[in-house]
């Protein structure tokens, strides 16, 4: 058995609204569903076939991501999502003033990402393969531990 893709993110927000129109407007997400369960605003948005789950919970601490990679306990680093047009992406970033983290955009081997935040703090890598076409270098090598 193989995985195809990660069918979905889910999340809890501060704001959904805000949240809402953020994805909206940077990404193409659109609500698909809503609701409330037990008192709690939920949306399910998509673009493409990227789905994102969202419940807001006011009140809560941000997320860690790599703000927090010094403490001593697990959670979410950064997800990504990918992209096939430069010249969309990079008049986005002007038009919604993002503030692209660590200097801007940074060359990977195969592919540039750029990192940014959502309103509630995640911290996402926009991701451009080269030639749209996830690639490595080779086959990993068997005996590496991560392998076993």
């Amino acid at each position: 058995m193989q995985v195809k893709h990660i069918d979905h993110l889910n999340l809890t927000v501060e704001d959904l609204p805000t949240t809402l129109a953020w994805y909206r407007r940077v990404f193409g997400f659109v609500p698909q569903e809503g609701g409330v369960a037990d008192g709690v605003p939920w949306a399910i948005l998509r673009s493409g076939e990227a789905l994102l789950c969202l419940y807001q919970h006011a009140g809560r601490s941000g997320p860690g991501g790599t703000a927090n990679q010094g403490a001593a306990i697990h959670g979410l680093s950064h997800f990504g999502l990918r992209i096939t047009d430069r010249e969309a992406w990079e008049a986005t970033v002007e038009r919604e003033e993002l503030d692209v983290r660590y200097g801007g955009a940074f060359d990977w081997p195969h592919s540039t990402a750029w990192y940014i935040l959502d309103p509630t703090g995640y911290e996402i890598e926009v991701a451009l393969w080269r030639d749209d076409h996830v690639q490595f270098a080779g086959v990993p090598d068997k005996t590496a531990p991560w392998t076993r």
